[in-house]
């Protein structure tokens, strides 16, 4: 994709440049990735994918400073041109993806080993070092690469413009439409049922809270005993298989986020490598491997929760499960919500 820099008419000497525009894009995204990372800040030190995160926001400070910096300042004071910035830059970001990918699949994994369990500073030594790998065989890759040669272009009416080639994200791309043609396909069968999951999830989660606890004591209680009555009023539908709970957990976190980028894309929308190469898809990605490692560990650890847990994969084991209709349990909600609201005299 071409990225214009300058604009102008044919009889016209001065041009419009469009820094101001890409000055405009990487501010939203700096402000936009520092919000998500400041929602994440408390596992900074014990996550890579947050680590990565970080050193994200860092780069997007640099590179608002870098585009100021061309936009203040007089083209002869700059030691480089803004296609060169673009064109660097979203090779850059392009080639953190892969990497980025395998890196936290890994990290996911580990969590369950003797690794996972080190101190917070081996941690952070640990994802410090795989970040900084990351980002070296990112910087290596444009020198093999790059292409920042400005390309002159004659338009309509009279109209001429100059420009350089930019890489969009290829996986960022397949990424998006791919999970969101999953989840699309995946749940538009049980449509009917989805609003009453979602709402004992929801109550799920508050009664968790209510009862500040886990939830994890509950399942192993015995059932044989302190069971009272609690039908449903209602006709209810099974609850969903855990592979379902999961997707159906993901999407809740994640779907207005794909869908509004698989609209970019479906409407041929293009974006830089250096603006989807964002936090959001960071933590979508983070969510996706956590999501699969709790579903293939949940059968013999229980409703875990995964380091960096986002999505409250442990209520949709319970979901899945039925927590929420067994008897026992909703007699001890019912008493753990009257005991919050019963008023204390003095």
């Amino acid at each position: 994709m071409l990225a214009i820099i300058e604009e102008s008419i044919v009889e016209s000497v001065y041009p419009t440049a469009n820094t101001n525009k890409y000055l405009f894009i990487m501010l939203l995204k700096l402000g936009l990735d520092a919000a998500v990372l400041r929602l994440c800040s408390q596992r900074l030190h014990t996550s890579f994918i947050s680590m990565c995160g970080l050193s994200i926001v860092l780069a997007d400070f640099v590179m608002v400073i870098l585009v100021s910096s061309l936009y203040f300042l007089r083209p002869e004071m700059c030691s480089v041109s803004l296609c060169f910035l673009l064109s660097n830059a979203s090779v850059i970001f392009d080639a953190l993806t892969l990497p980025i990918v395998c890196l936290c699949s890994l990290d996911c994994y580990l969590e369950g080993t003797n690794l996972g369990k080190q101190i917070a500073v081996s941690k952070f030594l640990r994802h410090s070092a795989l970040t900084l790998l990351v980002w070296v065989i990112a910087v290596l890759s444009f020198f093999c690469s790059v292409k920042s040669d400005t390309l002159e272009l004659n338009l309509e009416d009279g109209l001429s413009a100059s420009g350089c080639e930019i890489r969009q994200c290829t996986l960022v791309n397949f990424f998006i439409i791919g999970v969101f043609l999953v989840i699309t396909f995946t749940l538009l069968p049980f449509w009917s049922m989805i609003p009453q999951w979602v709402r004992e999830s929801d109550e799920i989660s508050q009664n968790a809270m209510n009862l500040n606890s886990d939830l994890r004591f509950l399942i192993n209680w015995p059932h044989t005993s302190c069971i009272t009555e609690n039908p449903l009023e209602e006709t209810v539908n099974p609850p969903p298989p855990l592979w379902l709970s999961t997707i159906l957990g993901f999407s809740l976190m994640w779907m207005p986020y794909i869908t509004m980028s698989a609209a970019f894309l479906l409407l041929g929308v293009g974006l830089p490598a250096y603006v989807t190469v964002n936090l959001q898809w960071l933590e979508s990605i983070n969510s996706l491997v956590m999501g699969v490692m709790f579903w293939a560990k949940s059968d013999t650890q229980g409703p875990y929760s995964p380091p960096g847990d986002v999505c409250s994969w442990s209520v949709f084991w319970h979901l899945s499960k039925g927590t929420q209709r067994q008897p026992f349990l909703g007699t001890v909600f019912k008493a753990s919500r009257e005991k919050t609201h019963t008023p204390h005299l003095v």
